[in-house]
């Protein structure tokens, strides 16, 4: 976290570099020409991530601050940016000439409101514009839409534009949320956070120009950043991942029992022991993913990724180890208590052939029982292990 100086600025626009000389000059320039018409006290911080050409040359000759970032990555450049800005807000943005840093007053003036993240919009669904060869058809069609949809449907965030790289945020924010992120995530870990935590946010409009750059193309790779993308969105969000597949398997494993058990026939279909067998399988993985849900979940809040939960407490408030371990230990004797019965059966036969359509319905059960069963008793102290911290 940044140490407050006394000549603390009031925005500090932070670009990250890698061989940009295409282009940066132009940003710097104009990023200083808004601050200075709007009378905004301020410094443009270029984040070198390893140049080559004269990109650093020439944010020296503009009179930016220069911070070298020796690890690689957007999620990291930026990092190091805002870890040397002074600024009160900072607002980051693409050194391709492709944001509009003459419109740095917008967010400035949503942040004076008191909104603690500025998300700029390129999409019309949120007011901005793109304009002709600004972005690849199917980034703006499919790719941008389809991924703030899933932002904003896993995690409320009211964004319209997930993926836009222009955006403002207080500085008191950003040490709050703590990003991780060394890639491409970076920009959507900081609106999850946000939202998660409750920030007050707003967005711009903006307009979204043409990369300028001649001699090199985008750094973005549209299939290995959308797929980190969706995949950091299935890691922050436990019950997306985990909670709700694992509680659509055990529905399927219920009615699986609830057919199979009395042997029904249902549209000509007879529910038998391989019914059985398949429900069983269902429950078994539905009931290890819900606990995987409530493990990551812990973890997560208690490593900090992502804010305490109140629903989490209130479960926890009931659900304590001493709970787990009788409601494991209780389904442990069940299961063993049908296996017993079943062996019980082959003993009345003589040890011998059994009728499989009736014995496989104490075994199945019983198995299943048992397995869950065990797996409550060490998920219990595991749990209590994970929150220890949280008390």
């Amino acid at each position: 976290m940044q140490t407050r100086d006394a000549d603390e600025l009031e925005l500090s626009v932070v670009m990250p570099c890698l061989n940009e000389a295409d282009t940066l000059e132009t940003c710097i320039t104009k990023a200083q020409e808004a601050m200075r018409a709007a009378g905004v006290p301020g410094e443009v911080v270029v984040a070198d991530n390893g140049s080559t050409d004269d990109s650093v040359k020439i944010a020296e000759r503009c009179g930016a601050v220069v911070v070298k970032v020796a690890d690689r990555g957007y999620g990291s450049a930026l990092m190091g940016g805002i870890d040397s800005a002074r600024g009160r807000y900072v607002l980051i943005g693409d050194a391709d000439d492709s944001y509009d840093f003459l419109e740095v007053s917008s967010f400035v003036e949503k942040l004076r409101e008191g909104n603690e993240l500025v998300q700029g919009c390129r999409l019309p669904a949120g007011g901005g514009t793109i304009l002709p060869g600004a972005m690849p058809i199917l980034h703006r069609w499919l790719g941008n839409p389809l991924l703030t949809t899933m932002m904003q449907f896993m995690f409320r965030a009211p964004v319209h534009d997930a993926y836009c790289g222009m955006r403002a945020f207080t500085r008191d924010l950003y040490d709050r949320l703590a990003l991780r992120c060394t890639g491409m995530e970076f920009a959507t870990e900081m609106i999850i956070k946000a939202t998660l935590q409750g920030a007050i946010m707003a967005e711009v409009p903006i307009t979204l120009h043409p990369d300028g750059r001649r001699t090199h193309g985008p750094h973005l790779r549209t299939f290995r950043d959308g797929w980190r993308t969706v995949r950091f969105f299935l890691m922050y969000s436990p019950r997306w991942l985990f909670l709700y597949p694992g509680f659509l398997l055990v529905g399927l494993g219920a009615i699986g029992y609830a057919v199979a058990l009395p042997g029904l026939t249902l549209f000509g279909a007879q529910f038998d022991a391989h019914t059985l067998l398949f429900a069983s399988l269902f429950v078994l993985m539905g009931y290890q993913s819900v606990l995987f849900a409530l493990v990551s979940k812990t973890f997560a809040v208690t490593e900090g990724l992502m804010p305490e939960d109140p629903r989490l407490d209130r479960f926890f408030d009931f659900a304590k180890l001493e709970v787990g371990l009788a409601a494991g230990f209780g389904a442990l004797l069940l299961g063993f208590g049908l296996l017993i019965g079943a062996v019980d059966q082959w003993r009345v036969a003589e040890f011998g052939e059994l009728d499989y359509a009736k014995t496989m319905r104490w075994v199945i059960p019983g198995v299943t029982l048992a397995a869950t069963g065990f797996q409550t008793v060490l998920w219990s102290f595991y749990v209590s292990i994970l929150g220890m911290r949280r008390k």
